[in-house]
């Protein structure tokens, strides 16, 4: 039941992402919006560093930035299918009377959200090779070591965006920025765009206990190897010890999230919060 219902959610998601224009209309948006948001970014380097882009630094925040897009994608695509199901389709309760597997459902509503997200963090660090710079050779790249990191690092947003939904489940009201405010929250926490030792002492054990951090850092490291030793902050370790360490708060993260949405999940049933409508 599970992998059907994660597999009919996948499709339900794609056609609900990608149903409100024609298709040209929604190509170019998915060009522009990425590129638009790296733009900002690159001018902000620019004018702080005075246009040096030969820094290793560069490299860093725009490899960061990139594949951080997928924190907001995937956690907000599987916390906000509560929502549109519930207040916007008004169609959750008549999914919790059929026969489908719950969280299984989530996970796969996020599909749609993980795919438009990753044309945008290709269209990204492809513009940032052909235009920017970025040193990024494909020869030298450690693809094993991308694509292990790459999809443990997507079940662990994707559980953590099951964290999300079963919180958006029982909250009254606004929950529809969760997911984005929750990314943003990481985002100055995980070395997204400069290290961890940038921040007060006292905030760095938080930025340390985040799987995204560990996650960022494999990905830089299997495309631009030079960022570990540009950057001391986790250059004491070894690949394959971040990667143990991500696969430990994956893990962590996994069991955090089945249980507090079992019991949000049980909350929302007992309280009748499944057909209730709160922002619409």
């Amino acid at each position: 039941m599970g992998l059907r219902s994660f597999r009919m959610a996948s499709w339900l998601g794609w056609k609900i992402e990608s149903n409100w224009t024609d298709p040209f209309l929604f190509a170019i948006y998915s060009i522009i919006k990425p590129l638009s948001g790296a733009a900002i970014l690159v001018v902000m380097y620019s004018v702080i560093t005075n246009g040096n882009f030969s820094d290793p630094l560069f490299p860093y925040i725009y490899l960061g930035n990139a594949f951080y897009m997928y924190v907001g994608a995937v956690m907000t695509g599987v916390s906000w299918a509560v929502l549109d199901d519930r207040e916007h389709y008004k169609t959750l309760k008549y999914i919790y009377v059929a026969p489908v597997h719950i969280p299984s459902y989530l996970m796969g509503r996020g599909v749609a959200r993980f795919i438009t997200g990753t044309f945008s963090v290709v269209i990204t660090i492809v513009f940032g090779v052909l235009f920017l710079h970025v040193p990024i050779d494909l020869a030298h790249v450690d693809w094993l070591l991308f694509i292990v990191s790459l999809l443990l690092g997507v079940v662990m947003l994707a559980l953590m965006g099951l964290l999300l939904a079963g919180v958006t489940l029982v909250v009254a009201r606004h929950s529809d920025y969760l997911g984005d405010g929750v990314a943003g929250a990481l985002y100055l926490f995980s070395g997204a765009i400069f290290p961890l030792d940038v921040l007060p002492a006292w905030l760095r054990p938080f930025g340390f206990a985040l799987p995204v951090t560990y996650w960022l850092e494999l990905l830089r490291r299997s495309l631009v190897g030079s960022v570990a030793q540009a950057f001391p902050t986790l250059a004491g370790f070894s690949n394959l010890q971040l990667l143990g360490i991500l696969a430990g708060l994956t893990l962590l993260t996994g069991v955090l999230a089945v249980f507090a949405f079992r019991w949000c999940d049980w909350q929302a049933r007992e309280r009748g919060y499944i057909d209730r409508t709160t922002n619409y």
